[in-house]
Parts: C-alpha cells; sequence; structure tokens
C-alpha cells in the first residue's frame, strides 16, 4: 500500500451514510422516546426536569459518543487506506435503560415519594458503572484474546434475538397495517437491494409510509398509531433551548443509596464491557478492528461526564456496526446523529417527534438489526463451532423468558415465589431453572460457549479453564445468581468444578474419535 493511500483524507460522508442515518438515527430516536416516557409517566418525573435538565444532558452525552466513534473510524481510514470504514454506533444502553428505571429509580420513588432523589440514586448509579467501564477497558483486550469469536458473538446473538428483536418484533404484528408493511419496506431495501424512487433511503420510506398510515387512518377514526392533533399541540409546550448545566450536587446526592446501587451498578458494569467486547468483535468480524482499550474507556468517561450533567443513562456501543455497514454506512452517520440528537434533546423538540410519528413505524429498524446481528454469529465463526453457539444463546433466552414470566405476575399483583414454584413447574413453566441460568446471561452464554468451542477442537485444557472460571463466576454471583456475594449458586459453582475436573482428566488420559455430528477441526470451513 502506497504512503499516499494510507495519509489521504477519508470522506467525512458518503452516499450511503444517508441510509444508515436513517436507520440508525431512528433506532436512537425510539430509544430516546421510550427513556422519555419512562421518566414520566414510571418514575413521575415532572416535565420541567425531563425536557429541561435531563434530556439535554442526555443529547450532549450522545453527541460526544457518535462524535467520538466517527473519529475513531476517521483514524482507522486513514491509517489503514481503506474507504469502507464504518463507525461503531453507540448509544444509551436498552437493557439499562429498563434496568435503572425499575430497579433503581422506581423503588426509591415508591419509597420516598419523591422523583428528585429517584432520579439522584440513577445519576450516582451511573456514576459507579462509569468507574466499572474504565477499569475494564484494560483488561478488556486480554479478555477478548483469549475468547473464542463463537463464544462472544453467540452471546451477542442471544442479545440480539431476545432483547432487541422480540419486543419490535410482537409490537410490529400487535399493529400489523403499519409495522408489517413498513417491516416489508425495510427488508426490500436493505436485503434485497430494491432502491426506491428518487434514491430515497429505506427507512425514511418505512417512517413516511407507516407515518401516512397511521394519520390515515386516525382521520377515518380507526386510530391506528395511537396518533391525535391534541397530543401534537400538547408537545408545543415543551419546545424552548435548555443547555445542559452540572449537577454534581444531585450525583453525589444520590450516594445515601450507595448499598441498594451497587447490588445492580457492579455487575452490569461488568455486562457493558463484556457487551462493549462483543460488539467491538462483531465490528472485526465485519472488517473495521477498533482498539478496544480506547473504546470501553471511552463508554465510561462519555457516561460520567453525562451524569455529572443529569443523565441518569449509561453510554454503550452498540450491537449493529456490520448491518450500518452493509447498508453503505462509513463516518459521516455517526456524527450527523449525535448533532440531530443534539438539537432534538436541546430544543425539546422530542415530545413533538413522539406525538407526529408512531413508534411502529420504527420498530422495524430494531427487527431488521436482530435479524442481522444473529446471523453474523453463525457467518462469521468456523461452522463447527454453531452448537456453542446455540449454547451461548441459551442464557439470553432464559433470562428474557424470566422477565416475561416477572412481568406478567406483576401485572396480576404477585411473583413467581407468591404462587409457588413448584405449582409453575407442574404447568411446564421451570422458573427456578430459568432464573439460575439466566443470571448474568451476556457472560453465562461467554463462558458456556467458550466451553463448548474448546471441547469440539480437542483443546481440552482450554476449556476446564474457562469452566474453572464459571466456578469462580457463580461463587461470587456474577452469574447463574441474582447479585454479588459469596457463596452464591454454590451447586452451580460445584458444578463447573466438576466439568472442569472431567476435562483435565480427559485432556490427560482420554483417546479421541470422530464425531459425525461436529465437523473436524482440521477440515476447511
Amino acid at each position: 500500500m502506497s504512503s499516499l493511500s494510507i495519509t489521504a483524507r477519508p470522506k467525512l460522508w458518503v452516499p450511503g451514510d444517508w441510509n444508515a442515518l436513517f436507520g440508525f438515527g431512528t433506532n436512537i430516536l425510539v430509544n430516546v422516546l421510550v427513556l422519555t416516557g419512562l421518566l414520566r409517566f414510571v418514575v413521575g418525573i415532572p416535565d420541567a426536569l425531563v425536557f429541561g435538565r435531563i434530556l439535554p444532558a442526555l443529547g450532549t452525552m450522545l453527541f460526544l459518543s457518535t462524535g467520538y466513534y466517527a473519529l475513531l473510524a476517521w483514524n482507522l481510514a486513514r491509517k489503514t487506506g481503506r474507504s469502507d470504514v464504518c463507525a461503531l454506533p453507540s448509544g444509551v444502553s436498552v437493557p439499562h435503560m429498563f434496568v435503572v428505571t425499575f430497579v433503581v429509580m422506581l423503588p426509591i420513588k415508591l419509597a420516598t415519594k419523591d422523583p428528585v432523589l429517584a432520579w439522584e440514586a440513577g445519576l450516582t448509579w451511573v456514576f459507579v458503572q462509569s468507574f466499572v467501564l474504565m477499569a475494564g477497558g484494560f483488561i478488556g483486550p486480554y479478555v477478548r484474546r483469549i475468547t473464542p469469536r463463537a463464544a462472544l458473538l453467540g452471546s451477542l446473538a442471544g442479545i440480539s434475538i431476545t432483547f432487541i428483536s422480540m419486543s419490535p418484533a410482537a409490537q410490529v404484528f400487535s399493529t400489523p397495517i403499519i409495522g408489517v408493511v413498513c417491516f416489508a419496506v425495510i427488508l426490500a431495501s436493505w436485503f434485497g437491494g430494491v432502491r426506491y424512487f428518487g434514491g430515497v433511503p429505506g427507512g425514511l420510506v418505512a417512517i413516511a409510509v407507516g407515518t401516512l398510515i397511521a394519520w390515515g387512518s386516525t382521520a377515518l377514526g380507526l386510530g391506528y398509531g395511537a396518533l391525535s392533533m391534541d397530543k401534537v399541540i400538547g408537545s408545543v409546550a415543551n419546545f424552548g433551548l435548555s443547555f445542559p448545566a452540572p449537577e454534581i450536587a444531585h450525583t453525589f446526592g444520590g450516594f445515601r443509596y450507595l448499598g441498594v446501587i451497587l447490588v445492580t451498578a457492579v455487575p452490569f458494569g461488568i455486562y457493558d464491557l463484556i457487551e462493549a467486547l462483543d460488539n467491538v468483535e462483531s465490528a472485526a468480524a465485519a472488517g473495521d478492528s477498533f482498539p478496544t482499550t480506547r473504546v470501553l474507556t471511552a463508554d465510561g468517561v462519555i457516561s460520567l461526564i453525562g451524569c455529572l450533567l443529569g443523565n441518569p443513562f449509561i453510554n454503550a456501543v452498540y450491537i449493529g456496526h456490520p448491518g450500518w455497514k452493509a447498508m453503505g454506512g462509513r463516518i459521516g452517520y455517526s456524527a450527523a446523529t449525535g448533532l440531530i440528537v443534539l438539537v432534538l434533546t436541546w430544543f425539546g423538540i422530542i415530545a413533538l417527534v413522539s406525538a407526529v410519528i408512531p413508534v411502529v413505524a420504527i420498530l422495524p429498524i430494531l427487527l431488521y438489526i436482530g435479524m442481522l446481528i444473529g446471523s453474523q454469529a453463525f457467518q462469521e465463526s468456523p461452522h463447527r463451532h454453531a452448537p456453542a453457539i446455540v449454547l451461548a444463546l441459551l442464557p439470553q433466552l432464559a433470562a428474557w423468558g424470566k422477565t416475561q414470566i416477572d412481568n406478567a405476575l406483576a401485572a396480576a399483583g404477585t411473583n413467581a415465589h407468591d404462587v409457588g414454584l413448584a405449582k409453575l413447574a407442574q404447568v411446564g413453566v421451570l422458573y427456578s431453572g430459568l432464573e439460575t441460568l439466566g443470571g448474568g446471561a451476556t457472560l453465562a452464554g461467554i463462558i458456556l460457549g467458550a466451553i463448548t468451542v474448546f471441547i469440539i477442537d480437542r483443546e481440552l485444557e482450554k476449556a476446564a479453564a474457562f469452566a474453572l472460571a464459571g466456578m469462580l463466576l457463580t461463587f461470587f454471583g456474577f452469574i447463574h445468581g441474582e447479585g454479588i456475594g459469596i457463596g452464591r449458586s454454590p451447586e452451580v459453582a460445584t458444578s463447573y468444578l466438576g466439568v472442569a475436573a472431567i476435562l483435565f482428566l480427559c485432556a490427560k488420559y482420554a483417546a479421541f474419535h470422530p464425531h459425525p455430528a461436529v465437523e473436524a477441526p482440521q477440515a476447511a470451513d
């Protein structure tokens, strides 16, 4: 490669960035609309605080995050001389959005009747997680080197199938006249290569079609999309320029609830670390290798800045890099998304957007991303590792199933333990098994997937080492448990120890023979 190609300035914007902008931008918009609803209607935070302080801080965090990852992509493109480098997508961590709302802020709001105290606890929660991420940035590269790709991508695929895809899919089919039609528009464009009139991006066409159907049905009295002019008129009251300001006193005010916060902040900080590793690996599989330490520490630093300005939601590298790259996204889509979100949040426009565009018209984009990431685990790993990927999926499936059960029982005013675990088991609902398998699902999936990969490749000592790691992580509550502590899930920890012992013995004494169901490791994939 010539020195000229290495030092040439990469293009900041290419035509494919329009597709990625509307796809990724609407993804971010959905998340912002959802968390706005959580703050207003679940935690009960006043609109003046939500639109005047929290959302401007959130917009600033997202602007810094998307701008930073655009800069990383620009540097990689300049260094390698490549024109196909795609920036890592980033935004509010979706699972954590619900955790900090329902596990941290809502219980404190219910106990104190004060939504401001709940907000302060959320800020402290992010503060603690930020330092977990920054510390993890220095061990992340080592973890990534020793962990098989199938284990990392398999666990990530579990997230994409459950927590990313299932809810959008259910909502798409709950309002099919909008959701399914918009989904077809997106599939035809992003999987089928259909080019719409005038080169308009498929994501924008889908949103426009869904919005027209929703407002048309409203005019006919059918009400698809739940839109109304009253909501549009009411949203205008939130217009106005609001700059973020330091909220350091409120951030440290939440330390009064530190005992409650640590129970979830530390394990979920580790979850963020592992998920970021997965997503960096996913980008590398798509051809773009970013420095792991810089990615992880940036998530921590940017989240810290956000919480000190008043934002109770943590920043994370998103899954979906291969999807945005496949639709032509490069560098500009990331920075442009951050700039647009900055304007929407600083000027109070989010309320108007939520009143005009039906969310169900945007959700098919998330479903598309879930499909792409789920398939990547199988496409980018050796064929023989497919069984390991399937096993790595299971903890996320268990965690999702448990969440559905918990939410259903909570709506009925009860919980699994009050109903009785034995009674649930009699009708095939194995709640205790789901709870154990799904505890620390992301990390558990990686451990199980790695053990299986090394068994398939007949590297049994490495498999045993991961089993020992699984024993330690289980003993201290990082996986297969509901919280960090000593002596958590002792039976599962002992089981991992037994697995390690068997594998060490097999490595030393066992003879091998080909297995007809698994491709031999020496064969080409």
